[in-house]
């Protein structure tokens, strides 16, 4: 299955504009990496910035997460309180892939409204009680690890959503139109 991925605290704590290529080249060897036009798209900018509303709980996010060649604590701080398990408000660190590939995501659109998060973080016992209720629920989702979310974007079509996810490369793309979102992790990349 490949190389196991570096820890998420060192990711957070030292990811320069050089070390996220680094990472980049790391994880390509271990099959997991964000494809070049992932990199391309959450690396190129000075400031790399994401708006969120929670639809379960209702509230905004409107941050700059990495400047000045690093990612930002205090605002990777707000981020994790944000997409936190709003069952039983656990919070987890939110992988930096991830908001790199929910930047990528938001820039290929030119979407300047804010992410409607369905789901960012889950609990272990919260996901457990999920997949008891439903098939749709991975028992190993990458959402108890932070490294996955559930979105949409108003005034953009869903399909579309997942067409830019999907030219991205950037791990898992799953599409639920009847449920109105799109799923998107850091893990391998596959579709479903």
């Amino acid at each position: 299955m490949g190389k196991p991925l570096p820890p998420l605290l060192d990711q957070r704590q030292s990811l320069s504009r050089r070390g996220f290529l680094k990472l980049g080249a790391a994880l390509a060897s271990a099959g997991a990496a964000p494809r070049a036009a992932l990199a391309a798209a959450a690396g190129g900018s000075p400031e790399r910035a994401l708006s969120f509303y929670n639809v379960n709980t209702g509230e905004r996010l409107d941050t700059a997460y990495w400047a000045e060649d690093r990612y930002l604590p205090d605002a990777l701080e707000q981020i994790d309180h944000l997409l936190r398990d709003h069952r039983n408000d656990a919070v987890r660190p939110i992988d930096v892939r991830l908001l790199d590939l929910l930047h990528a995501v938001k820039t290929a659109l030119n979407a300047p409204a804010p992410l409607h998060l369905i789901c960012g973080y889950r609990s272990p016992a919260t996901n457990a009680m999920l997949a008891a209720h439903s098939r749709g629920v991975a028992k190993h989702s990458l959402h108890m690890t932070g490294q996955a979310a559930d979105i949409r974007i108003p005034g953009h079509d869903l399909a579309d959503l997942r067409k830019a996810a999907l030219a991205l490369r950037g791990g898992g793309v799953g599409y639920y139109p009847r449920s109105d979102f799109v799923h998107l992790d850091v893990g391998p990349v596959r579709t479903w």
